[in-house]
């Protein structure tokens, strides 16, 4: 029963939170900054409120289904849940699969597994956000840092793999963030559009 719910979780990542939060600003969040409708877009478009209200709606797609399968006591099942959530974040087929980044939804899955690990991931992407002025920079750290922390909570071999595949989704997703960070233009974490507010 459980494996069914993998499409169910694909569909949750899927609703599009930072789309639906602008358009009731009166912003398309895809026509104005990075053009990306995630947490971080919203942020340097709208303001730092509005940036967490979506970081936590987009977290919610996350923690679900890993709540779900954490209750269920399938772990195998939980990370495929996790990954159909990310997935449909990223790709919704509802969007010609044209989505987020991946960060927040992942960030909200690791809240429920391992919650030692978000907090210190997080604080680590609040540090670099501060100090480089990118959030994307941030972001790719703790993609990195995500199955280290999770090989360190004691996590099986498996569930770290997991955890490494889920890593390279969010920074395949961030390959367009990596040539402008490597071109040094990449869009500042404090950049915000005149709509702000």
């Amino acid at each position: 029963m459980i494996w069914g719910l993998v499409p169910v979780a694909y569909l949750l990542g899927t609703f599009p939170s930072a789309v639906m939060v602008a358009r009731s600003k009166g912003i398309d969040i895809t026509a104005v900054g990075s053009r990306n409708p995630g947490a971080s877009n919203v942020g340097r478009t709208m303001g730092t409120a509005w940036g967490v209200l979506v970081f936590v709606l987009d977290g919610l797609k996350g923690a679900i289904p890993a709540a779900v399968g954490t209750a269920l006591d399938e772990p195998v099942a939980t990370y495929a849940m996790v990954a159909a959530a990310v997935l449909g974040h990223m790709y919704p087929v509802t969007r010609r699969f044209v989505g987020g980044k991946g960060v927040a939804t992942m960030g909200g899955a690791l809240v429920v597994l391992h919650p030692i690990v978000f907090v210190v991931l997080l604080v680590v992407w609040l540090v670099v956000r501060k100090l480089s002025g990118t959030a994307s920079l941030g972001s790719l750290i703790i993609a990195a840092g995500l199955p280290i922390g999770v090989a360190l909570d004691g996590a099986p071999a498996w569930e770290v793999v997991a955890t490494v595949a889920l890593a390279a989704l969010v920074m395949l997703r961030h390959a367009d963030n990596i040539r402008r960070l490597l071109r040094g233009d990449e869009l500042s974490a404090s950049h915000a559009s005149s709509r702000r507010g």
